[in-house]
């Protein structure tokens, strides 16, 4: 099975795809994860990619899709995975397809975990991380018995700068310019699924299932 997971920060995608993992036995390949693996390794291209970063610059297209196509190339996508973070535009996309063909794969699902700005903005900025041993809660979700104070060694909890409204604003203005080309793209090709992330986890795994059996929703 192989998917391309979409969804805005917040969205969920990381406990579906743990899910998703479990159920179809394939990797989880986050660009993130791959591009700090390839830098850690000191693959050539992660070389290319640390100057890059390493001067505050975008990494180029053509330095990005060569690490994913090294990731898919590895014999533990042979049956499958769940691409995840990438691609983010559509010339990404557009170079991802030829990878793809490259390697004889065929998607068999896009989907996307959809959420709306004022519940994402809620589940993101409630966020409170612990100074000391990273202790992850949520103002509404999973507070700390004390408030600002971790349960398990009562440290400092506080709200990350990534997690305050303005920045979770802007960083959702930059996903939905990014992303709603490509779910036009998507969508004509036939691959396209919207899933309501704003259900229980568990009816959000379920509607995912349905898509990838070809099921409507």
């Amino acid at each position: 099975m192989y998917i391309l997971l979409m969804g805005p920060p917040g969205a969920g995608k990381g406990t579906q795809a743990a899910e998703l993992v479990k159920k179809y036995n394939i990797p989880h390949i986050s660009t993130g994860d791959i591009f700090r693996a390839a830098v850690k390794e000191g693959t050539p291209l992660g070389q290319q990619a640390k100057k890059y970063m390493d001067s505050g610059q975008l990494v180029p297209d053509s330095v990005t899709i060569g690490i994913v196509k090294e990731r898919l190339a590895k014999p533990d996508c042979q049956s499958g995975f769940i691409l995840d973070g990438f691609p983010r535009t559509i010339d990404q996309a557009a170079a991802l397809d030829v990878t793809l063909g490259e390697l004889e794969i065929k998607l068999d699902k896009v989907i996307n975990i959809a959420v709306l700005d004022a519940e994402l903005l809620q589940r993101a900025t409630g966020r409170r991380i612990c100074k000391n041993c990273g202790a992850t809660y949520h103002l509404i979700f999973n507070p700390p018995s004390i408030p600002g104070e971790c349960n398990k060694c009562r440290g400092i909890v506080f709200q990350r700068e990534d997690d305050q409204e303005t920045t979770v604003k802007k960083r959702l203005e930059v996903y939905m310019s990014q992303t709603q080309p490509l779910i036009e793209y998507y969508r004509e090709k036939g691959l396209y699924a919207e899933i309501n992330g704003q259900q229980p986890i568990d009816k959000v795994l379920e509607d995912i299932e349905i898509s990838l059996r070809g099921g409507q929703l």
